[in-house]
């Protein structure tokens, strides 16, 4: 897709849901985790769209930790528009918006929302995730290790913060920077992302560092710290990076926690790409993201309506219209789907199918695990189609009752580039009714979809 027409696509998206109730494709998401009871930490992801490192590992703290003390808010989406793009700010720097702001400004409304956040009681301090050029370091090297560079490094305003008495154990952002340096730096993949402790000392006169998130914070007495990984490094070691400093700051504020996987360079590239999906039509469809193949044909969608969804992760998000659908994660584009557009029957809510000869109920919009073969029993009413499956009976209307193995499918057909994963279709005369995917590496169906639901709307529907 061009980058004009995504840009027309993220304008549309943005403008159009600005006020609506359900969020938008690109409204960032509130993420409140933990005990209800001790102190509260709010992250935040995303306000700058080209530094994944940062808003990749907001993402994992929450769909892969657990806050069993404290709590844990995390906006790992602030900026979605601009993530979607990569790029810094698709309406501008958005963290160079927290001084003054004209309400006409199309980031005013998730301004002023972050800034209610901020400024919640219950909000301890505050971490704002970025990645930066270079390695910082307090004399200058060369051109990438001097004291302009931003990357590996903790960031503070100010060494004390003079106005938090309820938050005195957490006032000398100084040492408690330096701290979390230290910490990070016991587990660095190489000397050279040491991290280091970077002073703006903004309100010496610092305009631009005046008007970030991090200083709006400290002058309503609220601690607050950058926290930068190097735009020189894998986005996974970034995350990695990233990782370690909010788990610093974490250990220090009494926060208890705990995590599906280690932190290594290796677990935490593997657990920011598995176990991606995403449910269309209050799971009427059901996708499998996973090594999902670039482009899904005759996909069906319904018409003239919109969009509803839910994903697995807070990046995963879908943009378009008519003839194209495009998935993301993050600024990745996971695939697209071209649409055949079918009224909707919803009457359908499982379906028999026997499964390497045991009999099992399955329902709409679930994965299921299959070694050898599947058949779909007939359902009264109902026409079956498996997608890449051609009968040798032209009289078949429907492909019910039929024992079919992997060879039996097409494999360009299938949802996955491996050739694994296939759709079956269900349809009550002209409507589509739902869909079930088998995968034939019989991997348990795919964890159930957990975060925030939204709507895209259909430019047919839009003026309803």
């Amino acid at each position: 897709m061009r980058l004009a027409a995504i840009v027309c696509l993220l304008v549309s998206a943005v403008v159009s849901l600005a006020s609506a109730a359900p969020l938008g494709p690109l409204d960032y998401t509130m993420h409140r985790m933990g005990s209800g009871s001790g102190p509260t930490l709010l992250v935040v992801g995303g306000i700058q769209g080209d530094e994944p490192g940062g808003f990749t590992a907001a993402s994992l703290l929450t769909t892969r930790y657990r806050f069993t003390k404290g709590n844990v808010w995390v906006a790992p989406n602030l900026s979605f528009p601009s993530i979607v793009l990569s790029t810094r700010g698709f309406h501008g720097d958005m963290n160079r918006k927290f001084a003054f702001l004209s309400p006409d400004d199309p980031d005013y409304k998730t301004i002023m929302s972050i800034k209610d956040a901020i400024l919640a009681p219950e909000v301890g301090l505050v971490l704002n995730l970025h990645d930066g050029s270079g390695f910082y370091r307090p004399t200058a090297i060369n051109s990438m290790l001097n004291p302009a560079r931003w990357g590996q490094s903790v960031i503070i305003d100010q060494e004390e913060l003079d106005n938090c008495p309820a938050h005195n154990h957490l006032s000398n952002l100084g040492g408690l920077a330096r701290h979390v340096a230290a910490q990070v730096n016991s587990r660095l993949l190489n000397a050279l992302h040491v991290y280091h402790v970077k002073n703006t000392e903004t309100r010496l006169g610092d305009r631009e560092m005046e008007k970030t998130l991090t200083y709006f914070a400290i002058t309503h007495g609220k601690p607050a710290f950058g926290v930068e990984a190097s735009k020189d490094l894998p986005p996974a070691q970034r995350t990695y990076y990233h990782l370690l400093a909010l788990e610093a700051f974490m250990r220090h504020m009494g926060i208890e926690f705990s995590r599906d996987f280690d932190i290594t360079p290796l677990d935490v590239e593997r657990v920011i790409n598995e176990n991606l999906s995403l449910a269309l039509y209050d799971n009427r469809i059901f996708l499998d993201l996973e090594n999902i193949r670039s482009q899904l044909n005759y996909f069906p969608l319904k018409k003239d309506a919109d969009m509803p969804f839910a994903a697995s992760s807070p990046l995963v998000t879908v943009l378009g219209a008519g003839e194209e659908y495009t998935v993301y994660h993050g600024n990745k584009v996971l695939t697209r789907l071209r649409p055949e557009y079918f009224e909707y029957d919803h009457t359908l809510q499982a379906v028999p199918m026997r499964i390497d000869g045991q009999a099992h109920v399955v329902g709409i919009g679930q994965m299921v695990g299959v070694r050898e073969s599947f058949q779909v029993d007939p359902v009264p009413g109902m026409r079956v189609n498996v997608i890449g499956y051609s009968s040798p009976s032209s009289a078949k209307e429907s492909e019910d009752g039929v024992l079919l193995k992997k060879a039996d499918i097409q494999s360009r057909f299938s949802v996955d580039e491996q050739g694994a994963v296939y759709r079956v279709e269900f349809y009550k005369g002209s409507k589509f009714a739902g869909m079930v995917l088998v995968n034939f590496r019989g991997r348990p169906a795919a964890p159930p979809v957990i975060c925030t639901a939204r709507v895209l709307s259909s430019p047919t529907s839009a003026g309803r």
